[in-house]
């Protein structure tokens, strides 16, 4: 029996079997879930412009765009990956379901369909498809600069955050069609952005943090963060990375005299007594806006 809970979950079934399509609509209808449906991969793809179900039932044997294929289509745009695809096959030998799964499917049921195993896989997928979003629902409010991507480097997904760093670096950014470089890092236009490996999210999923470095943005960041004039800002930068006071007075194009001066107002603001315990808190403040 099916808990009235006010919302009800949507299932995209994609099959081009008239027949197979009203069993399916009257058993997930009557299980209490709103149904959508495409007779061909094509119809599915241009649905989805549109409308965003939360499972797809897809049949593997179609004419023209198999169901493998639609469903590499799906995945293939970042904003519809995250998606679970379970596939009806009567092709039950591993090969195919081989093959569904590396096309991006979760799960396979084989026809002719037990309603009630079905049903039950669809539970079970909905219930892991609704713990994956609240999890990037809760990085998003986080403001954290996180983003997935496979282990070739597609983009599968980013946090608001770190998909406004990288558009504002990078001309023409766009979620689907960005790969992160092999060397995990790009200079552009003096900034420096680097994709730091966290860890395996899953099966084909891998997290990492966005951090920028250049073009103005850590000093600015530490400047309003703790206090100081833009030129303090530049010094601090520069002993956080372990400079000198003569590397520093030669990079800003100042005398070793006035570098020292800026450290003097330096230790006074962050209320410390030496530049490594400055750094440290440059380090600290900087990990926090990373």
């Amino acid at each position: 029996m099916t808990i009235e809970t006010g919302q009800r979950d949507t299932i995209l079934v994609v099959d081009d079997t008239p027949d197979t399509l009203g069993f399916l609509t009257d058993a997930l209808e009557h299980a209490n879930y709103t149904v959508l449906v495409a007779t061909d991969g094509a119809s599915a793809i241009k649905l989805l412009a549109h409308v965003t179900p939360d499972l797809i039932l897809m049949d593997a044997v179609m004419p023209a765009m198999d169901g493998f294929e639609t469903c590499r289509n799906i995945k293939a745009d970042a904003s519809l990956a995250y998606l679970p695809v379970i596939f009806m096959t009567g092709l039950s030998d591993t090969e195919h379901v081989v093959l569904g799964l590396e096309a991006g499917g979760v799960d396979y049921v084989s026809k002719p369909i037990v309603v009630d195993e079905l049903l039950a896989r669809i539970r079970v997928h909905l219930a892991n498809a609704r713990i994956a979003n609240r999890a990037r629902t809760a990085l998003d409010a986080t403001g954290g600069f996180l983003l997935a991507a496979t282990e070739g480097g597609r983009l599968l997904w980013c946090t608001p955050q770190a998909e406004k760093r990288l558009a504002n670096a990078i001309e023409n950014f766009s979620v689907r069609s960005f790969t992160i470089p092999a060397v995990k890092s790009i200079s552009v236009n003096g900034r420096q952005l680097t994709f730091n490996f966290l860890s395996r999210t899953g099966p084909e999923e891998y997290l990492y943090r966005l951090t920028e470095t250049g073009g103005g943005q850590e000093e600015a960041f530490l400047q309003q963060y703790l206090s100081l004039t833009s030129r303090e800002a530049e010094v601090l930068i520069w002993i956080a990375r372990g400079k000198s006071n003569r590397d520093i007075s030669e990079i800003l194009n100042i005398s070793p005299r006035t570098v020292n001066k800026h450290l003097e107002q330096i230790f006074t603001k962050l209320g410390v007594e030496n530049r490594a315990s400055a750094a440290a808190l440059a380090v600290g403040a900087l990990a926090m806006r990373a």
